[in-house]
């Protein structure tokens, strides 16, 4: 009936891609309903299966690429327009734009699927999951990347599939639950090979991929929740000054960190009595406090994550910068000044930089979105034995980028069996353990401080020593077993 239905509208056939999409967000953190994953790339599998034509199927793509990225990154608007100033005449169409953009990587699987679909039914199931796989990779780097809503992401702890994730990182997890959605097209392969799927990564948890080292250490993760709009005005500084020198005093921990250009001026115009007395905060616990603000050599100035206390000071300058955010793509200077952006022309820091000697550990720090780039983070190892993650998420105001984020930083812990430590603006400030559980987080919107205790993990996971080229290798053979052989239609 259904396929009736599809051969006679195609206006039907992508009403229901879109919706699949919009569903498909559902697999995600807030929502977390990781078991749905495999179901929804079932049905876009099985809509291009019975796609008529490459051109067919790169609609089909094309739709549910849409209906995903429309809902799933509708905070783009939020940014642009609540927080960023810029017209909504203006924010809409270009949030539109950059939804349509994403949605090019789906739509390229679907017509490649559909133009090399080869006859036989296993041999489709793992060219599509290939091709699933190796779009979300291209995603993650062309135009300097945004690997957002990569399926693997889903599959975050508590899914049993994260126990791939020291293993094959979140491209091979986007590869699995591609395969095994596709697989399930015939339920008497597709389910017992997700039931198997679903063991095996649940034994794959009960591997020591690195240990423990060391003594716990107690630390501090201060979330200001100072409003965007007021964070860099004159006369608001001060007044966040006194919160943040008032959290630290009635939370001492032998590693404190703040968010995200906490102070949001260059380190050589914030008060030295203020430096000062921040030093001696983190003395009476023997310990450090790590801090976002700028720091400047020269014209060029950066993004910087920088160390007080016990330790010599020591600076962290983000690497991966945001385009618009941070620095201004050629050719869209005019774009920019219908938007109101602080601090949006950084100089990107060394691609490389030394952890974080702080409290008796080696951490290292990234900022922001950097945790979205799995081969980015693993550059600190093994020195580091703890990760953390300063971020200013007020940009997206109360829609899914927090939750988003946060599910991103627990499958870069589950990959390097390293704890994440995320200091956040306004949200979601969390204690990640090595196997990317969340240990403990303070509620979004609120202005506290979450205590806990965090040890240091030693070894290399196998993502760790090889990043995604274990991932890479396994889409290229998939890729080439499903092109191997008859296509469909061929004599």
């Amino acid at each position: 009936m259904l396929k009736t239905l599809l051969a006679k509208n195609r206006a039907a056939r992508y009403l229901i891609a879109a919706t699949m999409g919009v569903v498909g967000v559902g697999c995600f953190a807030p929502f977390g309903l990781f078991w749905l994953a495999p179901l929804v790339w079932l049905g876009f599998f099985w809509l291009l299966r019975e796609a008529d034509s490459p051109r067919q199927g790169l609609l089909t793509g094309l739709a549910f690429g849409m209906g995903f990225f429309l809902t799933g990154v509708s905070w783009v608007f939020v940014s642009l327009s609540v927080f960023g100033g810029m017209p909504w005449w203006l924010a809409g169409p270009a949030a539109f734009l950059f939804c349509t953009v994403m949605a090019l990587f789906p739509m390229v699987a679907g017509y490649v699927f559909k133009r090399w679909q080869p006859a036989a039914f296993w041999r489709q199931a793992l060219l599509f999951a290939a091709l699933i796989a190796a779009v979300d990779w291209l995603k993650g780097w062309i135009f300097t990347g945004f690997p957002w809503l990569t399926v693997g992401y889903s599959q975050a702890a508590p899914s049993p599939l994260a126990g791939f994730a020291p293993l094959l990182g979140v491209h091979g997890l986007s590869l699995l639950v591609a395969l095994s959605g596709a697989l399930l097209v015939r339920w008497r392969v597709g389910v017992p090979f997700a039931a198997l799927l679903a063991i095996a990564g649940f034994s794959l948890q009960q591997v020591a991929w690195t240990t423990p080292v060391g003594e716990p250490i107690s630390v501090a993760l201060v979330q200001g929740n100072v409003p965007q709009e007021m964070k860099f005005r004159p006369e608001a500084f001060f007044r966040t000054l006194d919160l943040y020198r008032e959290l630290i005093a009635q939370n001492p921990a032998q590693l404190t960190v703040l968010p995200e250009t906490a102070i949001p001026v260059f380190i050589d115009q914030i008060p030295i009595d203020f430096l000062d007395e921040l030093k001696a905060l983190a003395k009476r616990q023997n310990g450090d406090i790590i801090f976002g603000t700028l720091t400047g050599v020269g014209e060029n100035y950066f993004n910087s994550a920088v160390s007080i206390g016990s330790s010599p000071l020591q600076v962290y300058s983000k690497n991966h910068l945001v385009p618009f955010g941070e620095f201004i793509p050629a050719g869209f200077a005019w774009f920019m000044a219908y938007a109101n952006i602080p601090m949006s022309s950084f100089t990107r820091g060394p691609e490389v930089q030394t952890p974080l000697a702080v409290a008796g550990q080696h951490v290292a720090a990234n900022i922001c979105y950097e945790d979205v780039f799995g081969e980015e983070i693993i550059r600190a190892l093994p020195a580091a034995g703890i990760l953390a993650n300063l971020s200013n998420t007020a940009w997206f105001g109360h829609s899914l980028a927090q939750p988003q984020h946060l599910q991103i930083s627990q499958m870069r812990a589950a990959e390097t069996g390293r704890p994440m430590l995320r200091a956040t603006n306004t949200g979601m400030t969390a204690i990640i353990d090595a196997q990317g559980h969340v240990s403990a987080t303070l509620p979004a919107f609120t202005t506290g401080v979450l205590n806990g205790d965090v040890r240091a993990y030693e070894g290399m996971t196998p993502y760790a020593r090889f990043g995604n080229w274990l991932a890479l290798g396994l889409i290229a053979a998939l890729a080439l077993l499903g092109l191997t052989g008859k296509r469909q239609g061929a004599d």
